[in-house]
């Protein structure tokens, strides 16, 4: 049987692109309307996998899946960069002097600002998820409006890409996380020669002086290089922190075995949330 691969938005949205390269072309999509959705569809088997969206070069981290990523029992398995291109999309025939009104989801309608201030005379209305704005759109042939999203939303429900490409910096990109259930007899894949990989965890530490700095020197000590680093309030204790940690490197290599196992010595909770070949 294919692969079932959950991802929050409609078809078309960015996730799906996303799917589709860490699932595989055949994987079937599975879109659902919410991100805690897609994580109890893999929890509880509806799915074998889900693609969620983790942080954005322009917005920032998605905290609530970081949130997600310590409440279920998933391991990441890849990860990929996706370049958002957002598009204006219309119903085939509407022009942009017919446009009054542009639905998307507010992270998108925020990116294209340049464009959106260029056009006061246009409405913005924030809309649940970018490709969902372009079914809606096409859903009541609406002539007054359109919606900005995704190239392969437009080829989906048959629209028209009345202007490409019309975000304010070229350079935004979102990585995207490949999640499964953790499989306990199941350890990392060894590492590939030529393949580079990244190890993802989350980590407390009592609040004290030097505390997170002594946590850090596990790494530093050895030269791994830390790619990010996250902190998130701890729930149901005021003021006391979370901190999600990637480095580069694989958990069975020497260095980053005795690395985590330095850390584990100075957290009061440690857990590796994945370890996967790094997105080029």
């Amino acid at each position: 049987m294919k692969r079932r691969v959950a991802f929050q938005g409609e078809a078309g949205a960015f996730s799906q692109v996303a799917a589709t390269r860490l699932a595989g072309e055949d994987a079937v999509p599975v879109p659902l309307p919410t991100f805690q959705q897609v994580f109890e569809s893999v929890s509880n088997g509806k799915s074998n996998c889900a693609v969620i969206p983790i942080e954005n070069t322009l917005h920032g981290s998605i905290h609530e899946n970081y949130d997600h990523l310590l409440k279920f029992d998933l391991t990441i398995r890849g990860e990929t960069f996706v370049r958002i291109v957002h598009n204006l999309i219309v119903v085939p025939g509407v022009r942009l002097s017919d446009v009054h009104k542009i639905y998307s989801h507010p992270v998108a309608l925020n990116q294209c600002r340049n464009f959106l201030n260029a056009h006061p005379e246009i409405e913005r209305v924030p809309f649940y998820d970018t490709a969902g704005s372009v079914k809606m759109v096409m859903e009541q042939s609406l002539r007054d409006a359109a919606a900005i999203a995704s190239a392969s939303a437009s080829e989906i429900y048959g629209a028209r890409i009345l202007k490409k490409s019309i975000e304010d910096d070229r350079e935004n990109y979102t990585r995207f996380f490949l999640l499964e259930r953790i499989n306990k007899g199941r350890k990392p894949a060894r590492p590939r020669n030529g393949t580079k990989y990244k190890t993802s965890l989350v980590f407390t530490v009592g609040n004290v002086p030097g505390a997170l700095f002594k946590c850090l020197s596990a790494f530093a000590l050895r030269d791994l290089n830390m790619t990010k680093i996250e902190s998130r309030p701890l729930r149901g204790k005021p003021w006391e922190y979370l901190f999600y940690l990637d480095f580069a490197g694989h958990v069975e290599d020497t260095v980053s075995r005795n690395a985590l196992g330095h850390l584990g010595e100075l957290a009061d909770m440690l857990r590796v949330l994945g370890c996967y070949p790094a997105a080029h």
